[in-house]
Formats: structure tokens, C-alpha cells, sequence
């Protein structure tokens, strides 16, 4: 990944408190997780890992969103996951995530913890606290795998769409709408959609057309608005 700015030991304890596998312990606990653990912030585009590239690191995300992906033999992108802040992943045997095959890629800028195998060996896994969180990541990451493969094979693409623009937004830019407006939205253009769904950009954008024309959404430049959520739930189910 690089040489990359590490954040201060107060910052990166703050930073640790908010994880949600850190919940149970206390200031001294976190502090000495803030000592061994460096802090890293990234620009969305990084790579974190690949199938040239193994090492067995934790990550712990703290800010932004990740997407892990396999690459056919053609070179087209299947994405197998979408993972949000508060989360874990990497190509770990010790927690049972072995990943050989896959691209871990930065979808924004992200903030991150990384813990070395003997760091988890020692400071996370020898916990039975924060061990029991970890299990509880990775069942829920297992059961949203299997939704996502569901979603794949009996799913029509436009429910595809619906489906993951409602997983991925977020609360839209305060200058766009009115002070206080609920409305949220994707930033992320069509190509980037296409390669999360399997699909080609130009069969993305006209479904996207379509939906706009349903006035579910608004299409800016680099970012999707969500007009109307409840029609894009009835049309992903």
C-alpha cells in the first residue's frame, strides 16, 4: 500500500473505543491495542491485497468502505463483498479468512487498524470478549454472502440495482438539498455499479435511465440521488 501518515496514540484510541469488537474494554485495554496497532489512512483505489500480493494482516476499518472482489479469467469483476466501517477483514488463516483469490480495494478514502498475526494471536483471540465479537463479524459477513449469491441467481438485474443502491447509500451532501432533507445517495458512477454487479456499464446505465424515469432516482455527475426508497425496496423484492 505504500508509506502511509499514522495518526497519534490519543487519536488512534479514540479511534479504537468507537470499534465495535473493542466495546467491552476498558481505557488501559484500548490504549495498549493503540500502541501495537498503527493507524493508516488510505485513498479510495487502494489495494490492499491481491492474489500476487499475500500477507497475513488484520484490518480493521474504521472509516470508509471496502469492496472485495474475484476477477474472472476474462478479467471481469465479480464483487463478493461490500464491507462498511466498524468491520474487519484480511487474509487471515487464524480466523478463518483465507481469501487467496480475492482484491481487497478501498471504494472511498479509509481510515484503518493493522494487526499483525501475532498481534491478534495475542492481544485479540486470547480475549474471549472481543473473540466472541469477531465470531459474530464473520457469521454475519457469511449470511450476507449467501444473501448476495441469492440476490445473483434469482434476482433480475434492475432488483440487483434497487437492491444495492439502497445497501450503499448514504445521507446526500448538505448543499444539494434543503437544510435538513432526509434524502441520501450513491456516490459512485455507473461503471464502478456495473463492475459490483457483474455486469457492463452501458446495461447499467439503462436500467439507471429507466429507474430515473420511474422517478425513483435522480442521476448527478458521480453520484445517484434516492427519490423514492420505498418504491426502490418494492421493486429489489
Amino acid at each position: 500500500m505504500g508509506t502511509l501518515q499514522s495518526d497519534r496514540l490519543d487519536d488512534k484510541v479514540r479511534y479504537l473505543r468507537d470499534i465495535d469488537i473493542f466495546r467491552d474494554l476498558d481505557p488501559d485495554e484500548i490504549e495498549l491495542l493503540g500502541k501495537r496497532a498503527p493507524m493508516q489512512r488510505v485513498p479510495a483505489g487502494t489495494v490492499f491485497f491481491s492474489p500476487e500480493q499475500r500477507a497475513e494482516v488484520l484490518f480493521i476499518l474504521k472509516e470508509g468502505r471496502v469492496r472485495i472482489y474475484r476477477l474472472s479469467t476474462d478479467g471481469k469483476m465479480l464483487t463478493t463483498a461490500i464491507l462498511n466501517e466498524g468491520t474487519i477483514f484480511g487474509e487471515m488463516a487464524l480466523l478463518g479468512q483465507q481469501l487467496h483469490q480475492h482484491y481487497a480495494e478501498a471504494l472511498t478514502p479509509c481510515l484503518l487498524c493493522l494487526m499483525s498475526r501475532e498481534d491478534v494471536k495475542r492481544l485479540l483471540l486470547s480475549d474471549p470478549r472481543i473473540a466472541t465479537r469477531i465470531v459474530e463479524i464473520l457469521g454475519q459477513r457469511l449470511i450476507s454472502a449467501e444473501q448476495r449469491l441469492s440476490d445473483f441467481a434469482f434476482k433480475s438485474l434492475p432488483q440487483r440495482i434497487a437492491t444495492l443502491l439502497l445497501q450503499m447509500a448514504q445521507p446526500a451532501k448538505p448543499r444539494l438539498f434543503r437544510p435538513g432533507s432526509s434524502q441520501r445517495e450513491v456516490a459512485l458512477t455507473h461503471e464502478a455499479l456495473a463492475e459490483m454487479l457483474g455486469t457492463y456499464r452501458e446495461t447499467t446505465t439503462k436500467i439507471l435511465n429507466d429507474l430515473r424515469t420511474q422517478g425513483l432516482i435522480e442521476l448527478r455527475r458521480g453520484r445517484i440521488v434516492l427519490l423514492d426508497e420505498i418504491g426502490l425496496q418494492k421493486l429489489s423484492e
